[in-house]
């Protein structure tokens, strides 16, 4: 009977080391794989602008930009594979995108597939095109309209940026506060004024920005103000808006900022604007406050407004 329980003794030693040994296996298996699993395959799951839910890498390393506002990316100091060269191409800056390839306007979903991303970030709400990007690699849209303080941050977080994108805001606030207080303060500006910025389209269309490019740059100063027309395109959300040349009196303001466009048409449609008796009879006319800017140098994405610290006091100073 002892040696019979002696053996079952032994036998349950035997079991528990077994036991404890298969554990401890498994685990340092587990470890192992965590260990050897790759930072950029670790995902998370985001909501975007058009409330599309996607699993995108924690820390992307093959991003594709395609859309309005790529000197959000350098200004975060952020890398890409891939970009829409139509929002690249004679911008103020240009000179600093490297090793970057053209995936073309509309966007070329063969050259994205050669790319080989990991990540694709558009500012299209064509849900056909979506569906086709996100076949390629995880995709969000994102609002290229949202003020400058939302729409870095946002980036910040996808791109695994924060931290430049807080030391960045805070620093362009301290300067363009002065700068605008500086300008006040010579009696170049008045507080208060009110400010348009207008611009053709091919086809003789002229439009009222609002709050996209240069117009959102101006409306972020609390110098420089909407009149009441373009407050309530502001207030509906829109980016711009398409009026008449005989509704300018309405829209107006006391600054009055064109931006040259592109093509020769929408060119001459400015150049016929501005000699037309209802121009001439502006009060921002009248009085000499009317400044242009090429329309790629006007842009509302970080960088360009790094340029514009330099560039619109010179303008209005003149």
């Amino acid at each position: 009977m002892k040696t019979f329980n002696k053996y079952m003794l032994l036998c349950s030693v035997l079991l528990t080391l077994g036991l404890v040994l298969a554990a401890c296996s498994s685990k340092n298996e587990t470890v192992k794989k965590e260990e050897e699993q790759p930072a950029e395959s670790k995902v998370r799951v985001y909501k975007d602008y058009l409330n599309h839910e996607v699993e995108i890498p924690l820390e992307p390393k093959r991003v594709i930009y395609h859309g309005e506002g790529y000197g959000d990316i350098i200004a975060l100091d952020a890398q890409t594979v891939g970009a829409g060269f139509s929002w690249i191409t004679d911008y103020a800056w240009e000179k600093e995108v490297h090793n970057v390839e053209d995936v073309g306007f509309p966007i070329n979903i063969e050259k994205t597939l050669e790319l080989k991303p990991d990540l694709i970030i558009v500012a299209t709400s064509d849900e056909k095109i979506y569906e086709q990007l996100s076949k390629v690699a995880p995709t969000i849209v994102i609002d290229t309209f949202a003020p400058l303080e939302q729409r870095l941050t946002e980036l910040g977080d996808i791109l695994n940026k924060k931290e430049e994108a807080e030391k960045w805001l805070s620093n362009y606030k301290a300067k363009a506060d002065t700068m605008w207080k500086s300008l006040v303060d010579e009696g170049v500006l008045k507080e208060h004024e009110t400010a348009s910025v207008l611009t053709y389209y091919p086809g003789d269309r002229l439009f009222v920005m609002a709050r996209a490019g240069l117009s959102q740059v101006l409306y972020d100063s609390n110098v420089l103000k909407p009149g009441d027309k373009i407050q309530q395109i502001l207030d509906e959300g829109t980016g711009f808006a398409e009026i008449s040349t005989e509704l300018l009196p309405e829209y107006a303001g006391d600054r009055i900022f064109i931006l040259t466009p592109v093509p020769d048409e929408a060119k001459q449609s400015t150049k016929e604007m501005m000699e037309s008796p209802i121009w001439k009879g502006l009060p921002a006319v009248k009085n000499g406050h009317v400044y242009t800017i090429d329309i790629r140098k006007a842009d509302s994405d970080a960088s360009t407004r790094e340029w514009l610290l330099t560039e619109l006091p010179n303008m209005l100073k003149k």
